[in-house]
């Protein structure tokens, strides 16, 4: 089974997914498959996926199994359809249509303690990350996000967004596409606890980005990680999760 490449490089590679499939869930059996190649090097980013007939006569499949596993691929941004050509592995990570990762975020939401506790542990590192790799564009965003959330505090006019661009400023500063996803996944599930603190506590709010974006503009990664501690014990006002009792309670750590 012949394995195409892009058309800037002439070699060839072969490429085998092994013996025909059971019948039951062949689509997600084929997916397994895939990711295993990718995992050993056999499929490369650029790479193109032998043809949905080659893939049909050499695993017994039928034709519908294959183009149900390519929609799964496409769904979760792994390739991309080119018209004419075949089906690419993507290059980078394309924007998912469904992202696996958020929605068993979200399914877990109920534990509210859960989540607090990941960012207690994602946002200082992420942040720690970010204050090297930060560009002046990075460092212009994060300041404007800053002065947008006190001008919008001084009017009356704060919600979530406003805290959210902060919190996002600085994750992409990170530039690491992994770190983004991750984070981006956070943002939507904190989302409505950072509404009720923009409504009950948007000083305490900007205060905290103020200590925040001074360390890291200083470079002091362990001011970070005090002022972000100190912002935590605002977080678990606005948090609560099920303990093993099913009562809700506010969180202690």
């Amino acid at each position: 089974m012949s394995l195409k490449r892009q058309p800037e490089t002439s070699s060839t590679n072969t490429l085998s997914f092994g013996d025909s499939l059971e019948r039951s869930s062949v689509a997600l059996q084929l997916l397994e498959r895939i990711k295993s190649a990718l995992i050993r090097g056999d499929l490369k980013p650029g790479d193109y996926l032998p043809s949905e007939t080659e893939l049909t006569h050499s695993l017994g499949i039928g034709k519908s199994s294959v183009r149900e596993a390519i929609k799964m691929l496409q769904a979760i941004g792994i390739v991309e359809v080119k018209r004419g050509q075949g089906t690419m592995i993507r290059r980078e990570p394309g924007t998912p249509l469904v992202d696996p990762m958020a929605f068993g975020m979200i399914l877990a939401r109920g534990m509210t303690r859960d989540v607090l506790e990941f960012r207690l542990m994602f946002e200082p590192a992420y942040t720690l990350q970010a204050m090297k790799s930060a560009t002046e564009e990075d460092h212009q965003r994060i300041q404007q996000s800053i002065d947008a959330m006190e001008e919008a505090i001084r009017s009356g006019a704060q919600t979530s967004q406003h805290d959210i661009a902060f919190h996002r400023a600085i994750l992409h500063s990170t530039h690491n596409p992994m770190t983004i996803r991750v984070g981006e996944t956070l943002l939507q599930l904190i989302e409505a606890a950072l509404e009720t603190s923009m409504r009950s506590l948007p000083e305490t709010a900007l205060k905290d980005h103020k200590a925040i974006y001074k360390a890291f503009k200083a470079g002091d990664s362990a001011g970070i990680q005090e002022a972000i501690a100190v912002s935590s014990e605002s977080w678990e006002t606005n948090l609560t999760y099920e303990d093993d009792t099913g009562l809700s309670s506010a969180p202690h750590l």
